[in-house]
């Protein structure tokens, strides 16, 4: 399969746009982002004519470190992303980049996307932390996202939907949790406070009762909501949502805790604007009737363990970078006060 930019033509990228070869010029590409399990490229276009054609696409490639492909082989990542884009992307109210072509090979697992180029949207480092105005940005493409399929039970017709919440994962999960842990606490250790590690303690040694289903409303997650995964802003002044290799079928408030929890620098600045965050998303939603703020409050604590469980399972599967360190570290300790501001500790007992 076409797998990376040094595969390219002219014919094929031209192709895309429905013009002839001889209308391109040239193409050229770069090293874009930092993806953890996928490498990005930047494809400028040389058109000889016609200036209502893209200048440049974005190119989502299959990892080049063989752990982290093998990663995202093993957990279907490549197929969801490139599923999601395929079936779901228009219909989807949320902003995200166009399709511009896609292609997935079921044999080795890996899959490929042109998307369109969001420059000059910009990122926000993960690390830096952002405003509670911005963070309210994302939630009002989350609200979009989550209302249009909610408890949309086609969404259970898609296979690669539904691998997150499969018995597979579930007992893959339970089994990994135990197994890294330790080691994932000896390489913090010392970077991440002795509270932190108390709650991840007993969080592991509950996690099948956290595990356990819960009654609630089901709808498309993106389950990587966080900064790393989002620019700022289009156009229209929109966030734009990236990475939907998580895509699930999910519990919408686990998006929500998982980005509040993790995109604020100071525990306290999100413990003084996190109340008023969910209140936001929740009235976007419209679903008082059914689902009120109570309910969607209390389904918010406890997803703030998402943010910890992630940072832990990502950490010891992926390849090891010294920015990934930080990244995870930073992450679980977001998270991490989180929970224990929230006593989301108390729905284990």
């Amino acid at each position: 399969m076409i797998d990376h930019p040094d595969k390219f033509s002219k014919k094929f990228i031209a192709n895309l746009f429905n013009q002839s070869e001889s209308k391109l010029s040239d193409f050229f590409y770069k090293p874009v982002g930092s993806g953890q399990v996928g490498d990005c490229y930047r494809v400028t276009l040389d058109w000889k004519e016609n200036h209502k054609l893209p200048s440049s696409l974005i190119a989502k490639c299959p990892a080049a470190d063989i752990s982290s492909r093998d990663t995202a082989r093993n957990l279907h990542l490549y197929e969801i992303e490139t599923s999601f884009y395929k079936y779901l992307s228009e219909k989807c109210s949320a902003r995200v980049p166009e399709l511009y072509f896609s292609d997935f090979d079921s044999d080795s697992n890996d899959g490929i996307l042109l998307l369109e180029d969001m420059h000059p949207a910009k990122q926000i480092p993960q690390m830096d932390g952002c405003t509670a105005k911005e963070v309210s940005q994302v939630l009002k493409e989350a609200a979009a996202l989550h209302k249009s399929y909610w408890n949309d039970e086609k969404l259970l017709s898609y296979s690669w939907l539904t691998y997150g919440v499969s018995e597979e994962r579930k007992e893959f999960v339970a089994n990994l949790l135990p197994a890294v842990y330790p080691e994932w606490k000896n390489r913090y250790q010392g970077r991440i406070s002795e509270d932190i590690f108390e709650m991840g303690d007993a969080l592991i040694a509950n996690y099948d009762k956290y595990s356990e289903v819960r009654e609630g409303p089901m709808t498309l997650v993106q389950g990587d909501l966080r900064l790393d995964n989002i620019l700022f802003t289009d156009k229209n002044n929109r966030a734009i949502l990236l990475d939907w290799q998580t895509a699930a079928v999910g519990l919408p408030l686990n998006d929500v805790a998982y980005c509040i929890s993790t995109s604020f620098l100071n525990p306290n600045d999100r413990a003084s604007a996190e109340e008023e965050l969910v209140k936001e998303y929740h009235a976007l939603l419209e679903v008082n009737d059914s689902y009120s703020f109570e309910q969607a409050w209390n389904d918010y604590r406890r997803g703030s363990f998402v943010g910890f469980l992630m940072a832990v399972m990502s950490a010891m599967i992926v390849e090891r970078t010294e920015r990934g360190d930080e990244m995870f570290a930073v992450m679980a300790e977001r998270s991490g006060w989180q929970a224990l501001h929230l006593d989301a500790i108390s729905f284990l007992e």
